[in-house]
């Protein structure tokens, strides 16, 4: 048989090409792999998601002495604990019926302009027929359990206090009050008639006889000012991209050292406005405060504006122009600067000092002027004496709260000057994306028995739903509930001809000028129209994720290598999704059949994903910080949104075979090698199979022009050293030793897979098998979902299974990591020995991206990285868009073959096809 390039491995590419064919022409349907001998090592993946908002699902760790639970969490009872629910669904319900602490439930913020719901959602009404679960086995002694965990989701809602009757119906009609009962939990059953709720606010004593006739349910009143430090301390140490400034228009994110969060100066601007130091956890003093705050500015525009709401007003002074209204400097002192105390002709001097002397009644100025003019003013006010009390107790950090700021760029950079001016710069305020919403999260946080405080970022993982359809900064009815809901919505929006924008929309950076006393343009026109909305996702509470314990340096660790904050940088990348957006859904709707209801929902992914890169676009860090990762896992996330769960499933199917049915005569000529050129030809086996990827355009003009056969030969092609990333020497000598020394062998290898089919079959599992033989424990890690054609922790033990019918290496030990029960015992030598192998065994990642970020994986991968003492990332989306850069604290190998051009030119200053070869000793 001739070699594709003259390489003895090579030599199965006409068997390859031939049973590809077969597979493709008159196989479609055929189940190679016989799962009769098979239980996974980890929870089945569970992908179903009926009202999708892009929930992590809970993740089974397993418990024995060499994978084991860790970190704390909250109190459950696990007594005669299941699943309710397919095992296949993305959040299959955990079933707890000897758990009193319930957490589901809601609390309530009732201030005198806005009232704001904060409520958890689990996962319920789910069926409960469940053919396939699977469990978790333990490995060192073969037993089996479950190891449940209650997650959910953490939503925040918004209403006008004047129209209380509207929350009220949104409780009812999401059952929410039917949630809790008469001792917050602890009751075996709820007692609607006293069911007790949570709220804080003016409103929580104004409204209780309402909310007791209306729903049935009494308020615990909480202390206002308890909970807007409780809530602001939670968000400051859960939520990752939680406070960010805002100068000049634009947005930056800070990241908040725990350890030197305290003290602070709490500037909560409601309808008046109470500034608080907070010195620690419940430790905090009220220390001033002003009744010039968002009532302000909301009853003294509706006076003189008549607009019927706060969101009307500030979309007002979008387009206003306060030098009409306001003196200036300049207005005084004949357009001339005051310099000598530092003052420019453009800055304020008085506040609707012009009105004085213009001789106009109050209809001859523009609403828009007024309330622009009114918005300055209130913020330079709110803004100088929050520094002046800052100044008092000597804090440098002052963060805004509260619904009077809504995201609003204008004010912000208002706010922002006013506090660098006043300073002189040695102050700096600092805002929250869930700024208005801090009550209502205190309040949520006081039911007993919570245990949410002792959440941690990595804990807390937020998604951008399309929820409430928004156009021209106004909400169009109730948040959309189910898929049909969201699809009916598009697609009627769609035959509007009008523009989709994206969900809770600010305004674009670079908009604003200065937006303080030395504004060059006073005007706000440039403003987008719904800029008001805040921009708050989901959170979802996923009790199963930790931060990767073998990071060198988890402060410091950035998983993105790409830096999207480069506007050409991120321009080239959304060209890059939009141009692969309709071959993704072509592939999507052909998983689901190619019925009409594929079709409808391919449509709608289109056009949503569409629209929150338009939003992107317009402002990157709408969504927190963005990175490559981040996008691309929001992309995954739409997908499971419009329920795609899988749409490479039949390419992925299809690949494995024809891989699986060539991997013998690989090994087979593997084993004829000496120690030295098989150690060689598995990299470069891996690093060939690697270009089997989807993602990538290049990739995908190539499965157009030819089979995966050519594909392969090119790659194979391409394997000539030095490669442009080229640590292969290093990593032989650390494997095979020097001058006659043999090294030690590594303990534990964690794999990182990419790929399905060749990828995985014919690059990855040969050099999990090497190190097997070489007495190294072996752990496969793979996605928890799936990601274009990357291979899933559900999918990799059915692929070893078929791979150990031809392996005594693989076989032995997947059957020591419980991948294989006794009956593939005595597939190949007709007797049942006792297995003496290190254990091969799959774990999950706790990722549904092609990128990962390691601050947050699965419990399962934490406890398994604990004895590890190798890690090989292999792939583009793992090994260069991410993680390229970071440091880990025992040894690393990064496996790639560049697919995209721009990460040739960009990270390693090569060219397509590059191949990248890193290799890194423990830091």
């Amino acid at each position: 048989m001739a070699g594709l390039t003259g390489h003895p491995v090579l030599e199965i590419g006409d068997k390859f090409e031939e049973l590809q064919n077969n597979i493709i022409n008159n196989n479609k349907n055929k189940e190679v792999i016989d799962k009769a001998g098979l239980v996974l090592k980890g929870e089945e993946n569970s992908n179903n998601n009926n009202n999708n908002q892009g929930g992590e699902r809970d993740m089974a760790p397993p418990t024995s002495n060499s994978l084991h639970r860790s970190g704390s969490r909250p109190q459950l009872d696990l007594s005669k604990a299941a699943i309710q629910g397919n095992s296949e669904e993305r959040d299959p319900t955990i079933l707890l019926p000897n758990q009193s602490d319930d957490i589901s439930h809601f609390a309530l913020d009732i201030g005198g302009s806005l009232i704001k719901l904060v409520y958890f959602s689990r996962h319920e009404g789910q069926s409960i027929d469940d053919k396939r679960k699977r469990t978790v086995k333990e490995i060192s002694n073969g037993s089996r359990r479950s190891y449940p965990i209650l997650g959910g989701r953490l939503h925040f809602v918004k209403f006008e206090t004047s129209k209380l009757n509207e929350c009220l119906d949104f409780i009812s009609s999401k059952q929410l009050h039917n949630g809790i009962d008469s001792h917050y939990w602890n009751s075996e059953s709820p007692n609607k008639e006293n069911a007790v709720i949570k709220a804080t606010g003016g409103g929580a004593y104004k409204f209780a006889d309402l909310f007791k006739e209306r729903l049935g349910v009494s308020i615990d009143k909480e202390d206002e000012m308890d909970c807007l430090v409780a809530g602001a301390n939670f968000l400051l140490k859960a939520i990752r991209h939680e406070a960010f400034t805002h100068m000049e228009g634009h947005k930056e994110f800070v990241q908040i050292d725990h350890n030197d969060l305290f003290p602070y100066l709490l500037v909560n601007v409601g309808s008046g406005v109470s500034m608080i130091k907070v010195d620690g956890d419940g430790k905090f003093q009220r220390v001033s405060g002003t009744n010039v705050g968002g009532g302000t500015y909301w009853g003294l525009g509706r006076l003189l504006t008549k607009c019927n709401s706060f969101d009307e007003l500030l979309e007002l002074s979008q387009r206003g122009d306060n030098r009409t209204i306001d003196m200036l400097v300049g207005d005084i002192y004949g357009g001339m600067d005051y310099s000598k105390i530092g003052l420019s002709a453009s800055t304020i001097a008085s506040s609707f000092g012009k009105a004085i002397s213009d001789k106009k009644e109050l209809e001859d100025h523009r609403p828009e002027d007024i309330s622009l003019s009114l918005l300055r003013m209130i913020s330079y006010n709110i803004g100088q004496i929050s520094y002046l009390n800052a100044l008092r107790f000597g804090l440098k950090r002052i963060f805004f709260g509260g619904f009077f700021i809504r995201g609003h760029a204008y004010t912000m950079d208002t706010i922002s000057f006013a506090v660098h001016f006043w300073s002189q710069g040695q102050a700096q305020a600092m805002f929250l994306r869930h700024e208005g919403f801090l009550g209502a999260l205190g309040a949520f946080m006081s039911y007993e028995k919570l245990g949410l405080d002792d959440l941690m970022v990595h804990q807390l993982v937020e998604r951008f739903p399309m929820g409430a359809p928004y156009t021209g900064g106004k909400i169009h009815g109730p948040p959309l509930g189910n898929l049909n809901e969201k699809i009916s919505w598009m697609e009627k929006f769609v035959l509007k001809g009008t523009e989709i924008t994206a969900p809770v929309p600010m305004a674009p950076p670079g908009t604003t000028g200065l937006g303080g006393f030395e504004v060059p343009s006073s005007k706000g026109g440039t403003l987008r129209s719904d800029a008001s909305a805040l921009n708050v996702g989901v959170l979802h509470l996923v009790p199963t994720l930790e931060v990767f314990p073998l990071l060198a340096n988890p402060k410091m660790y950035e998983p993105n290598t790409i830096d999207l904050s480069d506007h050409c940088e991120l321009e080239y990348w959304f060209t890059v999704l939009s141009e692969h957006l309709p071959d993704l859904v072509d592939k999507a709707v052909a998983s689901e059949g190619g019925t009409d209801d594929a079709k409808r929902r391919g449509d709608a992914f289109a056009r949503a994903f569409s629209a929150h890169l338009a939003r992107l676009m317009e402002e990157p860090a709408a969504y927190g910080k963005l990175g490559l990762a981040n996008l691309l896992e929001l992309r995954e996330e739409c997908l499971r949104e419009f329920q795609f769960l899988d749409a490479y499933r039949s390419i992925k199917q299809r690949e494995n075979e024809v891989s699986l049915a060539v991997l013998p005569d690989l090994l087979m000529e593997l084993d004829r090698m000496d120690e030295e050129a098989r150690l060689l030809t598995l990299i470069e086996g891996v690093l060939a199979a690697n270009i089997f990827d989807w993602g990538s355009r290049a990739c995908v003009d190539l499965y157009h022009k030819g089979t995966i056969i050519d594909i392969y030969r090119m790659s194979r092609n391409k394997m000539q050293r030095p490669w442009r990333v080229d640590d292969f020497d290093l990593f032989r000598e650390r494997m095979l030793g020097s001058e006659g020394k043999k090294p030690r062998p590594h303990k534990r290898a964690l794999l990182f897979v990419d790929n399905s089919g060749a990828d995985v079959v014919l690059g990855m599992l040969p050099l999990a098998r090497e190190l097997l033989r070489r007495g190294t424990e072996v752990v496969l890690v793979a996605n928890s979902l799936p990601a274009l054609n990357d291979v899933t922790a559900m999918e990799l033990p059915d692929i070893v299974a078929e791979a150990a019918k031809h392996c005594d290496i693989l076989r032995r030990a997947a059957e020591a990591g419980g991948l294989l029960v006794d009956a593939m015992t005595n597939t190949l030598d007709g007797s049942k020995e006792n297995c003496s192998s290190v254990p091969l065994m799959v774990v999950e990642n706790g990722c549904g991206s092609p990128c990962i970020d390691l601050r947050q994986v699965s419990s399962e991968l934490a406890s398994a990285a604990k004895h590890a003492d190798l890690i090989i990332l292999e792939g583009m989306g793992r090994a260069l868009h991410t993680n390229f850069n970071a440091r880990f604290k025992c040894e690393a190998l990064k496996l790639a073959m560049v697919k995209n051009q721009r990460l040739a030119e960009k990270l390693i200053k090569g060219e397509i096809y590059d191949c990248v070869c890193r290799y890194e000793p423990a830091s």
